[in-house]
């Protein structure tokens, strides 16, 4: 295989990726359109029976969650000289859970559960190869704040913590490679729909903050790695 043979299925691999977030990010959007041209139209019914929640209500949600993270961290060896290779971490699309407890109207907690899993693969000039495989288990802890608590469409931003906690993974191409788990944190922003009855239509974006450090053949090579994955979901949740 050619270096030139290379770089392209690299740029292709790219390509393909950042057409799968732009998708994800696109129908997202366009969910969230309909669901406001929607609650626009929608006249005949109260607000109260339109809110979203009230105090003490629980909404469960389930989701499908697209995970991605544009680290390009470089490869050094064990005496901190640069290899010349980066590190690349696949997308991953997972179903996930959502639990949203409203401590007030305004104000709610919410936690993120499920898991995704991700290709590492080290790239660099005539070099891509798969060197590890793993599940990520990273939970969110999140408190919102919502400025609209009776409308129909219910917009939120939030801020917390998340902890990545690596597992089944599995290596590739004859390399061994660790991930240190640990905590980061997360912004986020989003909106529930109310849709009929106890239903609502959720819309979330989350930012999460995280680094870990990956040690590969023993320490012979290793990197930092600024994972910092976009976390965008869509789902449909019930109030309880």
């Amino acid at each position: 295989m050619t270096p030139a043979t290379v770089a392209c299925r690299v740029r292709t691999a790219s390509w393909k990726n950042e057409m799968k977030r732009n998708m994800t990010l696109a129908a997202a959007v366009a969910v969230m359109t309909l669901a406001t041209g929607a609650a626009t139209g929608a006249s005949a019914q109260t607000a109260n029976d339109w809110q979203v929640a009230r105090k003490g209500d629980w909404i469960v949600t389930g989701r499908i969650t697209d995970v991605s993270s544009g680290t390009d961290d470089s490869i050094f060896t064990s005496a901190g000289v640069d290899t010349g290779l980066n590190v690349d971490v696949g997308n991953s699309t997972m179903p996930t859970l959502g639990f949203t407890y409203f401590l007030t109207d305004n104000i709610s907690v919410e936690a993120i559960l499920g898991g995704t899993q991700h290709e590492i693969r080290a790239q660099g000039g005539a070099t891509d190869v798969a060197v590890h495989e793993t599940w990520v288990l990273p939970p969110v802890v999140t408190l919102q704040y919502r400025p609209m608590p009776e409308a129909r469409v219910s917009p939120y931003v939030g801020a917390g913590l998340n902890y990545m906690l690596f597992f089944e993974g599995q290596d590739r191409n004859g390399f061994t490679v660790d991930l240190e788990d640990g905590f980061g944190y997360a912004l986020q922003a989003g909106a529930d729909v109310a849709i009929t009855g106890p239903w609502t239509l959720n819309v979330d974006v989350k930012k999460v903050w995280f680094d870990t450090t990956a040690t590969i053949n023993g320490g012979a090579l290793t990197s930092d790695v600024n994972l910092d994955p976009l976390v965008v979901s869509v789902g449909i949740g019930r109030k309880f």
